[in-house]
């Protein structure tokens, strides 16, 4: 559900990027007041964790499309909201920036909404209500798969508005949120499924990892397998990602016979693509002069993209943890 810059106008990549920084400020504050030592590293080694995740994407049966998990749902019942917040904004702006993968221009709202659904809404009115009782068991299976559909088809319907309010493309509104909303209530159920699947592992084996309870045991063992898990799906997990077109590049091309819509040559939108092709060093999760003869090969057995899943692991780990650090140095100094 990243969306490209040609999906939206500057006036709306602009709001959503003000919304989005307003967001990070806010969870930054937060975050600094709660400052339990414990979110550092946990934000780091879990950033790197969904950044390897959203690598692979599943098929989904019978439609030629697929998806891969948000992680912001994950993220949540994990670090809490805003912590949360921060590292899926982190993991966002390593892909857009390194791997051209989302649009400069609508980082913003890919930030937003990926981020904001997942935490402030689905988690704090379906996620906690339903687990507050028991963070294991059916009602855990529940909570999390109702609550990342609900996320996911919030987010999916605020891409429909934000090209709707941008007028930069022939997109029609109702075909497109038709397309839009039943593909992401799948992938909702899949990420829904995965989230509880890794939450009750944690609950079962390191309780300890939840930052929202109120136990304080070491983290080393939840850290070493986290990074461990990251390393293996960012490296090779990865060769094994379905060649399908995502979500929403599948909602586009059913509406407008073309996967991708067509960014203009001018303007800023052409600035921001320069800026992208400088900044980019591994497009497409591959070196930039790969050969593409084996593209549809499966498992897609590539050097450059398991080195786009170290570096992209190790660079959102390092992002997220030096929030972290900053937000703790800033509370003592205060």
């Amino acid at each position: 559900m990243h969306m490209a810059d040609a999906l939206i106008s500057p006036a709306v990549g602009g709001m959503m990027w003000v919304a989005a920084t307003g967001l990070i400020a806010w969870c930054s504050k937060k975050v600094r007041a709660a400052c339990d030592d414990r979110l550092i590293p946990l934000m780091g080694v879990l950033g790197a964790f969904v950044f390897a995740a959203q690598m692979i994407n599943f098929a989904i049966p019978a439609t030629g499309s697929s998806g891969h998990i948000g992680g912001g749902l994950l993220l949540t019942a994990l670090l809490g909201p805003h912590a949360a917040f921060l590292v899926i904004a982190s993991v966002l702006t390593v892909q857009a920036f390194f791997f051209a993968d989302g649009g400069l221009l609508a980082l913003g709202c890919n930030i937003v909404n990926l981020g904001f659904f997942p935490a402030f809404v689905a988690y704090p009115l379906l996620y906690l209500p339903i687990t507050k009782s028991a963070k294991n068991g059916a009602r855990l299976w529940i909570a999390s798969v109702a609550a990342a559909v609900v996320g996911l088809q919030m987010g999916s319907f605020a891409v429909v508005l934000q090209t709707l309010a941008s007028g930069v493309s022939d997109l029609p509104f109702g075909s497109f949120a038709l397309l839009m909303q039943p593909i992401h209530f799948a992938i909702g159920v899949v990420e829904g499924l995965a989230t509880a699947a890794v939450v009750a592992f944690m609950v079962r084996a390191r309780p300890e990892a939840l930052v929202t309870d109120s136990l304080r045991k070491p983290l080393r063992p939840v850290l070493t397998g986290l990074l461990l898990a990251s390393v293996l799906i960012g490296s090779v997990g990865s060769w094994f990602t379905s060649s399908q077109l995502d979500g929403l590049e599948w909602a586009i091309q059913k509406t407008s016979g073309n996967e991708e819509m067509e960014t203009p040559e001018t303007g800023t939108h052409c600035r921001l693509e320069k800026v992208q092709e400088k900044t980019a060093f591994l497009p497409d999760y591959g070196f930039k002069d790969a050969d593409s003869e084996e593209a549809n090969a499966w498992p897609a057995v590539e050097i450059g993209t398991s080195v786009s899943g170290l570096v992209g692991g190790l660079s959102t780990l390092a992002i997220a943890a030096l929030i972290g650090f900053s937000l703790k140095a800033r509370r003592r100094n205060e």
